[in-house]
């Protein structure tokens, strides 16, 4: 069959696709320019007593947008996530909107972290963060989002990571 020609991104990524579209009501999942390793994921629930919820219905926001990137090696090592919209401050949310998560660095990551997992514990890092919508109308830029993930990967490489603790994941 076709699938045999793929890889072992391709196949996973394929099958993560499926089991998104058929059983997962959280979030949706588009590829970017038909492109299956570049993904706009729209997070459209988040825990509605939160500040990011209040904001979003303040601001008509029906959904968070995160991009995500799979390198060459994924599943064996982390995608590359960032919101691209609305801008947020806090909620592990960096400069460009790349996100302070140890899962999703080189030493945090596992192979067996699937997408859903990997949005759902973004959901939940922007609300234990305390996530706002920011009102000072900047935009989000995969360049800033990329030098903000180098220094992230400096520093916990320096110091090792001190929040949030692994079990409450």
């Amino acid at each position: 069959g076709i699938n045999a020609e793929y890889g072992v991104r391709e196949r996973r990524l394929l099958k993560e696709l499926q089991d998104i579209t058929t059983n997962v009501t959280t979030f949706t999942v588009e590829l970017v320019n038909d492109n299956l390793f570049e993904w706009h994921v729209k997070l459209h629930t988040v825990d509605k007593d939160s500040s990011l919820a209040e904001g979003m219905r303040q601001n008509n926001i029906t959904y968070i947008l995160l991009n995500m990137s799979f390198p060459d090696n994924f599943p064996f090592a982390p995608p590359f996530v960032r919101v691209v919209a609305p801008i947020v401050e806090g909620g592990y949310v960096l400069d460009g909107g790349a996100l302070c998560l140890e899962l999703l660095t080189p030493t945090g990551w596992t192979a067996a972290y699937t997408v859903e997992a990997i949005v759902t514990q973004v959901g939940s890092a922007l609300i234990k963060g305390n996530a706002k919508i920011a009102k000072d109308g900047r935009k989000f830029t995969l360049k800033a989002a990329q030098a903000s993930y180098k220094s992230l990967i400096k520093t916990h490489e320096k110091y090792g990571w001190v929040t949030p603790p692994k079990a409450e994941g």
